[in-house]
């Protein structure tokens, strides 16, 4: 039997019904997460994760790491295929996985997607050093403690010795949050914006917002808004899913082959850091001239395709 009720929802009820479906898919999964993991870690283990860092066991890491996957599933690769269907009746349209992009589109994301990262270099060099006045200073510690905290968890992650553990990572932290966080924020949270506003900027720009501010990573912000914005151009530009999951999850594993690369010591630590010394400023700009020019390429590439409002 087809669901055809949620179909005329005005778009701020798509938006409340969206966050409802969240939450529902988000529960069911802890739940289902708590009846695979207590009998493999036990019940004291599950319900007491003990903080992370270096001298954690890697069973606790696995754990973690088992918790991440299911959360990513549960929070953002299901619900988008449910509303897709209770709004539209077809997920795949809905969520502009059926669209066809030219071949070209996916050199010219693999090249931007190096050469974007100079100028991210920098603004999250900027970001990072934000000081808030000396009244707020409470708030900035909290911020930083929890800034602390995450790098603590990720830094736990990526420390893995072998290729079967890099590429458990490229799964967990590049495959998985690159669909996920694609097909909800641009697929249904960056539409139904665009319709409240009637406009793909606003969007674009408010999904891109609330994309970052899920992560709680204050003082990475700026980066990943201007990410954030970027995928969502490219989904409106070409018309497919398909861009933007590309180029985010080549900005996420770039990141992960090069801390197992930097830990094997196969590569310098300084390649995080091209942009945003004193000495690699110059190369930000270029990073983000190139950026601009192969933005109105891909726009240009995908001319006739653009979603409408």
């Amino acid at each position: 039997m087809e669901i055809t009720a949620f179909r005329d929802l005005r778009p701020f009820s798509q938006l409340v019904f969206t966050a409802f479906i969240v939450m529902v898919s988000v529960m069911i999964f802890f739940i289902l997460s708590l009846v695979v993991a207590i009998p493999i870690w036990g019940l004291s283990t599950v319900l007491h994760l003990p903080e992370v860092n270096a001298a954690t066991p890697q069973k606790i890491i696995r754990l973690y790491k088992f918790i991440q996957v299911v959360q990513a599933i549960g929070f953002f690769i299901v619900p988008p295929f449910v509303l897709g269907y209770l709004f539209h009746g077809k997920s795949n349209d809905y969520l502009y996985l059926n669209k066809s992009f030219r071949s070209q589109n996916v050199v010219l994301i693999i090249v931007l997607m190096f050469i974007v990262a100079p100028f991210i270099n920098l603004v999250g060099e900027l970001n990072n050093n934000m000081r808030f006045p000396a009244w707020l200073s409470g708030v900035e510690n909290w911020m930083r403690n929890a800034e602390e905290h995450a790098a603590e968890i990720t830094n736990a992650f990526l420390a893995v010795k072998n290729i079967s553990g890099l590429a458990f990572n490229l799964f967990m932290i590049a495959l998985l949050p690159a669909l996920g966080e694609e097909l909800l924020f641009r697929g249904v949270i960056q539409k139904i914006f665009s319709k409240i506003t009637r406009s793909h900027h606003w969007g674009i720009w408010i999904s891109a917002i609330l994309f970052s501010a899920l992560h709680m990573q204050f003082f990475g912000f700026v980066p990943r808004v201007l990410l954030g914005a970027l995928f969502g151009y490219l989904l409106v530009w070409s018309g497919s899913m398909w861009l933007p999951i590309l180029a985010h999850f080549l900005n996420n594993a770039i990141a992960v082959i090069a801390i197992y690369l930097i830990n094997k010591q196969t590569i310098t630590p300084n390649y995080e850091n091209i942009g945003s010394t004193a000495d690699s400023y110059y190369m930000a700009g270029i990073s983000l001239a190139l950026t601009i020019v192969f933005l109105l390429m891909i726009r240009k590439q995908n001319k006739g395709k653009t979603i409408p409002v």
